[in-house]
């Protein structure tokens, strides 16, 4: 059965983004890429992706950014959809679908395109929020830096009702799954 999960990082003050949208507070601490609740194992489950325009300008600000957009590819091997209301640059050949409106109708699609696979909800915490508010969100996958931000991107900009399923320490990382309660 296919889950729909927000994997994430976040600071301790609970901002997954700094006020810039920058990550690179993440990205300097260490972590075990085989230890508890790791990426690859998590991305090895997942059938499709969603995010928000932010994320998805992030990633080719940061992931594409040194390339011709000819040469871009979708560092995600999985459709993505990507919610927002603006125009956004393409990445050619990429399985990206780019939507609006409620996540309800689209999750639908993104279920079945899936295969029995996972569904991650990338980012930002607006976005997992709209699936959680649908009743949509089975898990939150965070890991909690030791780092506090002041101001940001919030994790999840609402209430939301979790059980601890799972924690473990990951290099400078708690990490914590969570199923959601409804």
């Amino acid at each position: 059965m296919s889950l729909t999960q927000y994997y994430t990082a976040t600071a301790l003050d609970g901002f997954i983004a700094d006020e810039k949208h920058s990550l690179e507070w993440l990205f300097t601490r260490d972590q075990d890429r085989a230890g508890p609740l790791n990426f690859n194992d998590f991305v090895a489950d997942v059938g499709v992706s969603a995010m928000g325009a932010t994320t998805y300008e992030w990633v080719i600000d940061h992931e594409l950014k040194d390339k011709d957009p000819s040469e871009w590819t979708s560092p995600f091997s999985t459709p993505s959809w990507v919610f927002t209301h603006r125009e956004l640059p393409v990445i050619p050949n990429a399985p990206i679908e780019f939507v609006q409106g409620d996540v309800a109708g689209v999750h639908e699609r993104m279920v079945e395109a899936a295969g029995g696979k996972n569904v991650w909800i990338v980012g930002g915490g607006d976005l997992a929020g709209q699936f959680a508010d649908a009743g949509l969100l089975d898990e939150v996958i965070v890991y909690v830096a030791p780092v506090t931000l002041g101001a940001g991107a919030p994790l999840l900009p609402r209430r939301l009702e979790l059980r601890l399923e799972e924690t473990a320490r990951n290099g400078d990382f708690v990490t914590a799954r969570y199923a959601v309660v409804y």
